[in-house]
Formats: C-alpha cells, sequence, structure tokens
C-alpha cells in the first residue's frame, strides 16, 4: 500500500492541501472535529474538481456526438471487412482521422478524475489506518478520526469487522447501514443518468452497436459500484455520491439546452424554441442562435424535428437566416396578399352544373331535340312538360318496328323454349 501511495504522492500531496483548506474554513462554522466540517470539505473538492473538468466535459460532448454521426460508416466498413479484421481496423483508423474523431475523448473526464479519486482514497486509507500522508499532520488525523457522518466513521467500511469499528468510536450496525445507503443511491444515480442518456439524448434515427453498447453499460455501471464500494471507505462514497449526482444534473441541463440532433430531447428543445420564437419575434440567446445556424446550414439532410421547426416558423411568417436569426418572412406576407386576392375574387357567380339526365335519356344514349340539334352541356335538360309529342325515346320506336316473330321471343323470355316445340313421346304404358 505504501508503494501505491507513494506512486501517487504527486496528486496525493496537492488533493491532501486542498481538504485541509476546506476544512478550516468549515471547521471554523461547524467545528474542527465534526462530520460536517470533513465531509463538506470532500464535497467542495469534488465540485472544485468537477469544474476544472468542465472543458473536458465539452470536449466529450462533441466526440460522442461526432462518434454517433459516424456509426452509419462504421457499420458499413465492419459489413464490408467483417471476415478481416486487420483490415477493418485500418478503415476505422482512417475514417477517425478523416473526420478528426477520437474514440478516446469521451473517456477523458473519467480518465482525468481518476487520480484525484485514488489520491482520496489514499489520504482516507492513511486515516483509517492512523498514518499521516501529504499535508495531515497528527492534529488533524486525530480531527479526521473523529469525523462522523450520520454515525459512521470517515475512514469506515462496509467489510470492516466490529473491532475496527469500535476503534474508530462507532457501531457495527451504523456503519453498514450508512454505507449500504450511500452504495444504492450512488448505484441509482448512476443508472438514471444513464437511462436518462439512452431514452432522451441518443440519435433515434439510427440504430447501431454503440446504442446497444450504451444499453449495456447502463446495466453494468451500477453494479460495478455496488460490487466496489463496500470496499470504499465513507468518505470515498461521499466523494462518489457527489460525482454521480453533479454528473446527472449536468446532464440534466445538456440534454435540456444542447440536446442530441434526432433524439427526443431534441424534439422538445425545438418545439420550446418555436413557442419563444413566435411569441417574440426574435432568438435572445446565443446558444440558441448557434443550433438555429446549425439547422438551416444542414438544408435537405434535416431530420424529422429540424423540417418540422422550420416549416413552422415559415407559417407563422418567420424565416431563419444563415447566422441563427429570425426575421419576418416578407414572401409569406405576398402569398398571403395573393390568396385574400384569390379569396375575394372566389366570390363571383358559380358555373352552373348540368341537371342529371333520367334513366331513358341515359338508355338511349341521350336523344336529341326536336331540332336535332344537340343540347349544350352548360344548358339545363327540357323537363317532361315541355318535351314534343313527337320525340319518343328510342326503346318505344324500337317496339314498333319490332318483327312478328318478336311474340315468340318475348314467350320464350317468359320461361319458354324457343324455336319449334318438340312432340312428346308416347307413354310406355
Amino acid at each position: 500500500m505504501d508503494t501505491i501511495a507513494s506512486l501517487f504522492s504527486f496528486i496525493t500531496t496537492p488533493v491532501s492541501w486542498v481538504i485541509v483548506q476546506f476544512h478550516k474554513v468549515y471547521g471554523a462554522i461547524f467545528g474542527a472535529d465534526t462530520g460536517w466540517a470533513w465531509g463538506l470539505s470532500i464535497v467542495s473538492l469534488v465540485i472544485l474538481i468537477r469544474i476544472c473538468l468542465i472543458p473536458l466535459f465539452v470536449k466529450q460532448i462533441k466526440a460522442t456526438r461526432a462518434m454517433q454521426t459516424l456509426q452509419p460508416e462504421m457499420k458499413k466498413i465492419q459489413e464490408r471487412y467483417k471476415n478481416d479484421k486487420q483490415r477493418q481496423s485500418e478503415e476505422m483508423m482512417k475514417l477517425y482521422k478523416e473526420s478528426g474523431t477520437n474514440p478516446l475523448s469521451s473517456c477523458l473526464p473519467i480518465l482525468a478524475q481518476s487520480p484525484f479519486f485514488f489520491a482520496l482514497y489514499h489520504v482516507l486509507n492513511g486515516i483509517a489506518t492512523g498514518k499521516t500522508i501529504g499535508v495531515i499532520n497528527d492534529t488533524l488525523l486525530a480531527s479526521a478520526r473523529k469525523a462522523h457522518i450520520v454515525g459512521a466513521p470517515l475512514a469506515a467500511k462496509f467489510t470492516d469487522g466490529s473491532g475496527k469499528v469500535a476503534q474508530l468510536g462507532a457501531s457495527l450496525t451504523d456503519v453498514r447501514v450508512v454505507t449500504a445507503v450511500m452504495i444504492v443511491l450512488m448505484s441509482a444515480s448512476q443508472f438514471y443518468t444513464q437511462r436518462q442518456l439512452m431514452t432522451k439524448n441518443v440519435d433515434t434515427t439510427v440504430k447501431t452497436p454503440f446504442m446497444q453498447q450504451q444499453k449495456m453499460l447502463m446495466y453494468v455501471f451500477p453494479v460495478m459500484f455496488a460490487v466496489f464500494g463496500i470496499n470504499f471507505p465513507v468518505g470515498v462514497l461521499v466523494y462518489w455520491l457527489t460525482t454521480n449526482v453533479w454528473t446527472m444534473g449536468q446532464q440534466m441541463y445538456v440534454i435540456h439546452n444542447n440536446p442530441t440532433p434526432g433524439s427526443k430531447a431534441q424534439a422538445a428543445y425545438l418545439e420550446r424554441l418555436h413557442k419563444h420564437v413566435t411569441h417574440h419575434g426574435k432568438i435572445r440567446r446565443r446558444s440558441e442562435k448557434a443550433i438555429v445556424k446549425a439547422i438551416v446550414a444542414k438544408g435537405r439532410d434535416r431530420n424529422e424535428f429540424e423540417r418540422k421547426f422550420i416549416n413552422g416558423l415559415t407559417k407563422a411568417g418567420l424565416a431563419a437566416q444563415p447566422d441563427g436569426t429570425v426575421v419576418k418572412s416578407e414572401v409569406t406576407a405576398v402569398a398571403t396578399a395573393d390568396d385574400a386576392t384569390t379569396v375575394a375574387g372566389a366570390a363571383g357567380p358559380k358555373r352552373q352544373q348540368p341537371k342529371r339526365q333520367s334513366k331513358a335519356q341515359r338508355q338511349s344514349g341521350g336523344a336529341k331535340p326536336a331540332g336535332g340539334s344537340e343540347p349544350s352541356s352548360s344548358s339545363p335538360s327540357l323537363d317532361k312538360a315541355d318535351e314534343p309529342q313527337d320525340a319518343k325515346p328510342a326503346g318505344a320506336a324500337k317496339k314498333a318496328t319490332q318483327q312478328p316473330g318478336s311474340g315468340t321471343r318475348s314467350r320464350a323470355q317468359s320461361g319458354q323454349r324457343k324455336g319449334p316445340q318438340r312432340p312428346k313421346s308416347p307413354s310406355k304404358k
């Protein structure tokens, strides 16, 4: 353990110094030997580290977005060279180089935070074993060993025995209850953070193996925290719980204000932005202008939510500009004026539709009037009272010119056989 601590001495000393400075401030308020003073010192250390890691977090977001954009191309390469792993790796590296994307960029915050985690672990382990480390002297060591967080000593673990816990001035039940609750909260916050990322901030239009990996991590990380958490001191659990809560809040802010294109979060964001723009007629925030500028620059490559946003602005008489601003659309005003003119002109006399022909007229193919000229399609048909007497339907003329044998055909239609009747054969009787 001393060998490992010596390896991290370059970061252990600064971490212990920061904790001591915060302890001086909180000790003056709550008391030097209280759990509030030492617990808030650890929380303040986490906040300070995470503030310093914000630039890396922004770079992580950009790298993650870039990786999501490259997923379709990566899938094509995997299918094309599925039998040649070496060529597949070469094409992947070529794709990363051409797009300027680094897969390790998404892990930068975790990698940068790891040294501080190990340094804090060794500082708290030194407190648990009664050894001074960094700038923590004997006086500070004795004060830290007296500090309890909700009845659990700062350096106690879930796996500690009753004898070791008794040396720290606590009961085994208090230590295990407090550590178990903190481990559950730590795992639950990690699960919620990953689930929020998968359900709201992932491009739903592209189904790739990356989404399956993220879904698997959603269940793996909480289990890992639960397994390793039983071996962490209470102070380290405070550290990880605080950093998980910070990550969850930071991600909620990013999803709400800068969602991934094509995700459900983007649909909700553009809906809110549309209501704001149509109400005020302009965009005020610089971040909103950047998003509108990116949407305009996409052109025909916009997704469903972005097209709906642009169409909504057009219907409201607004137009998004290439610089991200929104102005009133003159084209829409002219189109509105033209529509008003068309509606005003449509109030004139309507075209009169011809009357529907009778059944006899439809069967005769449209009988001509007595004058011999065909009626106009726009003129109404003659009423039965105005028809001339000699203009009979074609069906009546046909009946008058029937041949003498037509009566036989009429009788045949009533159920008799056509042609000469066959004589009946005599009965065999």
